[in-house]
Formats: C-alpha cells, structure tokens, sequence
C-alpha cells in the first residue's frame, strides 16, 4: 500500500513509480499530448487548492454527502441483487473511493465482506492485464464487477468492452454512480450531480496520481503504475469525503430517477459540430469531466445550463473565475455541464 487508503478498505493493484518520473506542469503536459505523446506516459504537476476553492469544495461535501450515499445505496442494492460473490473492481482513480464507499454499504446493509481491488484502465491502451489476471486467479470471473464515479462520453466503458474481449466469462458492465451518458450497466441515477471527489485531484483519491504506462517503467509483468504525493500528506482529504458520505448511510432513501436522455455521444458529436472542434477528445461532458478540464487540462471554455446553478455548478463558477475561463450557456441535455480543451494548435 503506498496510498492513504486502508487496507481493509482496498487492495491496490498498482506499481509504486513514485521518484521514478518526474512530474510535469499542465501546459507542458497538454502540449505534449496535442503533440501525439499519450497522456498515460506523463505525470501532472499537482498543487495545493486556493483557501477559497478548499472552502468550495467543502461546502460540496457538505451539500452532496446525503444524495451520493444516496446513490451508493441503489448501486449497491444493485449490485447485490445482481451477483452472487460480487468482487469490485474500481478503475483507479476515480473509481477508487466510490469502490471503497461501495464496499463499506455492502458492510452497513448486508453485514457482508466482499473483496474490493483498483486497477488501471487507460483510454487507447486498455486495462492493466496483469491485474485482471491476479483477481482471476482468485475470484471467478462472473463475480466481478467494475466501478467507476461517473460517466462522461463513454470512452472508459468503450475501452472496457473491448478489453474484456481478452477475458472470457468477465462482463464488461460498468457500475457507477452518476450516469448521464446512458451507457453503464448499473447506476445509482441518470443525474449529472456533483460527486464531490471530482472537485479535487490526488488529494481525494487517496494521494495517488492517474495510473501511468510506459515501457522504460512500466515491464511487461508489471502492474501500471502511480505516484504517490507524498508532499501533499497535509492536504489529504480522501477520508473527510469517505466518512462525510458514510455517515449518511443512516438515513438513504430510495434515489427518484425519473431523467430521460439518449447515448452521451450524441451530445458530444452535436458539441464538436456548433464549435467547429475536429478532436472530440477535447470536449469532455459531465460535472465531472468539466471539473477534471478545469483542474488538470488547458481549457478553453467550460459550457454550463446556466449562470445561477450555485447548487450544482458552484464549484466550476469558482474554478474558472479563478483560471480566467470563460462559461457559456449551452443548452445541454444529458448533462449541466461540458468543459471544451484548448486546441493548442489554435495559438
């Protein structure tokens, strides 16, 4: 374990690159991935969030803690009504809290155990293979069961399909919280709402950093690798997230999800033709996606449903105000928001 999350809570199946890469600053790492470097090959920069967006994100805690336990209960129910043995799998980073939120409801409700890894999956270079083949050779394969936070376009669930093509009996159905793009197989709801681990980046996840794969670090019997921000120890806030929503286990109630949509994609595509964007790898749907531009990428604009939604989008008010990114009202469907990436070739 080389992260701030407990053992009992996951297994972490991941290769410890920290020293071994050094980490670089937003616009350098953009650049290089405009350039044709794929984004697993590099490491962010990350720093400590301003007093004022720590008190944002706060606050999102504080509003979200309630709705997302909320949302843990209905996937877990599901989750369990549809599995026998279930093992999770989340897909780290992201996934990786909302596996251990998952695990510690099974606990609450069921009074069950069951086993919780996170692995790397990496959008054009597939899932890590030698993790899929430590839990296979432990679990059985119709047990597992992947997780993630949310869904955005779909890319992660596309990978996910045709990796699973490698690995027979494995269902490549994905399990997540918030699924506005209409393409997991399990779901706690439609909404696009705010699951506040997207509002920060290692500091919510545990202090690890994305998944990283490259061959000069990464060998061919390795796990995919991460990096643990040991400099960011102060500002950990992965378990404040954790227990704020555990503590709302008490008092779930059944999520009403009475939203209609169509398939992400379709969203995206209508997006890239309004504004003439060739690559639809720069528009990025969902709260959370929005977030991850504002956070991690060099946006361009950050498209919104509206000006006055402090409930919902407050956080991203902050953030760009903060990056000086423009927001634009966008009547978006499937989503309350969608954040665009600078095209650096445009400059």
């Amino acid at each position: 374990m080389f992260s701030t999350y407990k053992e009992d809570d996951v297994t972490i199946l991941l290769k410890d690159i920290t020293g071994l890469v050094t980490p670089l600053a937003t616009k350098e790492r953009e650049a290089k991935i405009q350039s044709g470097v794929h984004y697993s090959e590099m490491l962010p920069l990350e720093y400590k969030p301003t007093e004022s967006y720590m008190a944002t994100f706060k606050r999102a805690v504080e509003m979200y803690s309630q709705i997302t336990a909320d949302s843990v209960a209905q996937l877990a129910d599901s989750i369990i009504n549809g599995k026998k043995s279930p093992v999770l799998v989340s897909l780290a980073r992201a996934g990786t809290s909302i596996g251990v939120l998952l695990k510690r409801y099974i606990r609450f409700k069921y009074k069950r155990e069951i086993p919780h890894y996170t692995i790397s999956i990496i959008r054009g270079r597939g899932i890590d293979k030698n993790a899929m083949k430590y839990i296979l050779d432990r679990h059985a394969p119709e047990d597992i069961q992947f997780v993630d936070g949310w869904t955005g376009k779909g890319a992660i669930q596309r990978t996910l399909n045709k990796a699973m093509e490698d690995f027979e009996g494995v269902s490549s159905g994905l399990a997540v919280l918030s699924d506005p793009a209409y393409i997991a197989e399990k779901c706690g709801t439609h909404d696009d709402f705010l699951i506040a681990s997207s509002c920060l980046n290692s500091t919510v996840s545990g202090l690890l950093s994305r998944t990283f794969l490259r061959s000069d670090i990464i060998g061919e019997n390795d796990f995919h690798g991460a990096h643990f921000y040991s400099d960011l120890m102060d500002e950990d806030l992965t378990y404040y997230f954790i227990d704020s929503v555990v503590s709302c286990f008490e008092t779930v109630k059944p999520m009403k999800d009475d939203h209609c949509g169509t398939d992400g994609m379709a969203e995206a595509r209508a997006i890239c033709k309004k504004y003439g964007i060739s690559d639809i790898n720069l528009v990025k749907p969902s709260i959370g996606e929005a977030t991850r531009v504002l956070l991690r990428r060099v946006p361009w604009k950050v498209l919104v449903h509206s000006l006055d939604d402090n409930e919902h989008l407050g956080h991203l008010y902050q953030l760009a105000a903060e990056k000086n990114v423009e927001l634009e009202v966008y009547p978006l469907k499937n989503y309350r928001a969608c954040g665009l990436i600078k095209n650096l070739a445009d400059n």
